[in-house]
């Protein structure tokens, strides 16, 4: 048990090493509010890198969570790593004044309209200027600042691209308009919203509702995961509610593992090297997050050409390593291997050759390729 714990601390310091408290005077509040601010550890190392945005409302307890979630998840290659930014509501219970809404229209009223202004008009602004930011941004809060970030989503352009809605106290209307909302959404959005079986029928009642008209309104842009955890109340079920949503929503990113390569990609007939592209590609393109396609990725690919017969598809493959590896030996082995299966040694060994010119990458090295040439010229003289 000692060690675990010693596990998921090393974690939290590599992943998670800057952590700060900044206080921004907002004139919107006509006054300062203080925020946390959780900066990956990768940060300073890599000054051109951009990063998806996590805003907490409830920050004063939501951050920790939220970050020992993200640094897990980092740790293993699973979630991308993110600034997070928690917005302080509980020093005097700011957080009731900061949610305050109109019954009868539904909307922000008065400090609620403020509040719903600072975090539009200010803080992003703010926190955009100052780090590195990548477009995608993701809010999050519990109960009553669980509804409020949903306002956000009445704009003509969401102000998030994914919303993690943690119990919420929903605001009157809002298990209609939201889905409303998504029935015109037109860019890829995600939404989270979750529930425990210990939520007073005051609360649990919108929220099935809302889940319901979601399903009906059934948009293919919208990702939408509903979550009830049994034997929880309506605070413990925030720890089972934080994982479950941050995976939700960088499923994409994460490495291929065997429910995606059984249900995505084995039942492919062609096409596997255009899924790999597509993966990153959607990865960028979507969540902000630009990375090289991993090894293990490209081999899991590989291996299924190869199993497949699919050999003119390592051609394929070998762009999408000389785009992401352009200094590493792998685009011109693939294409080396390509011609090996084809039955063409010559033009294979020319291709080994080359390769062995160039850098290491994973399992392939020089003595591979020197390998690979010695077999080719062996090949090639052979009658035919």
């Amino acid at each position: 048990m000692k060690k675990v714990y010693l596990l998921l601390t090393l974690i939290s310091m590599s992943v998670f090493s800057q952590k700060k408290f900044d206080n921004i005077k907002s004139e919107k509040l006509g006054e300062e509010r203080r925020i946390t601010i959780g900066l990956p550890a990768s940060y300073e190392a890599n000054p051109e890198k951009k990063y998806p945005v996590l805003y907490l409302l409830d920050g004063d307890y939501l951050f920790d969570p939220f970050s020992g979630a993200i640094s897990y998840g980092s740790y293993w290659g699973d979630l991308p790593e993110m600034i997070i930014i928690g917005v302080h509501q509980n020093k005097d219970e700011e957080r009731y004044d900061d949610t305050t809404i109109d019954q009868n229209t539904g909307l922000p009223f008065e400090k609620g309209s403020e509040f719903f202004e600072f975090i539009g008009g200010e803080l992003l602004p703010y926190i955009e200027k100052k780090y590195r930011t990548s477009p995608f941004r993701i809010i999050a809060g519990h109960d009553v600042t669980a509804s409020f970030i949903n306002f956000y989503l009445y704009k003509e352009e969401p102000l998030f691209n994914a919303y993690i809605c943690l119990s919420p106290e929903l605001a009157p209307k809002m298990e209609v308009r939201i889905p409303e909302k998504f029935a015109k959404v037109k860019e890829p959005l995600f939404y989270y919203l979750s529930a425990a079986e210990g939520d007073i029928k005051k609360i649990k009642e919108p929220i099935e509702k809302l889940d319901s008209n979601i399903k009906i309104a059934n948009n293919p842009l919208v990702n939408y995961k509903y979550d009830v955890f049994k034997n929880t109340t309506h605070y413990t079920e925030v720890l089972h509610s934080i994982p479950s949503a941050l995976y939700q929503i960088f499923e994409i990113y994460r490495p291929i593992n065997s429910a995606e390569f059984n249900e995505k990609i084995s039942i492919l007939q062609s096409g596997y090297a255009d899924y790999l592209e597509n993966k990153y590609n959607e990865m960028s393109k979507v969540l902000g997050v630009q990375i090289p396609v991993r090894m293990s990725d490209f081999k899991v690919i590989e291996n299924l050409i190869l199993k497949r017969n699919a050999y003119d598809e390592l051609g394929k493959m070998a762009e999408i390593g000389n785009v992401n590896y352009p200094k590493a030996m792998l685009g011109e082995y693939e294409l080396g291997l390509m011609y090996e299966k084809m039955g063409d040694p010559k033009r294979a060994s020319k291709k080994y050759q080359n390769a062995s010119q160039m850098e290491p990458i994973g399992d392939l090295n020089k003595d591979l390729m020197y390998e690979k040439i010695d077999e080719m010229n062996t090949l090639a003289k052979k009658p035919k």
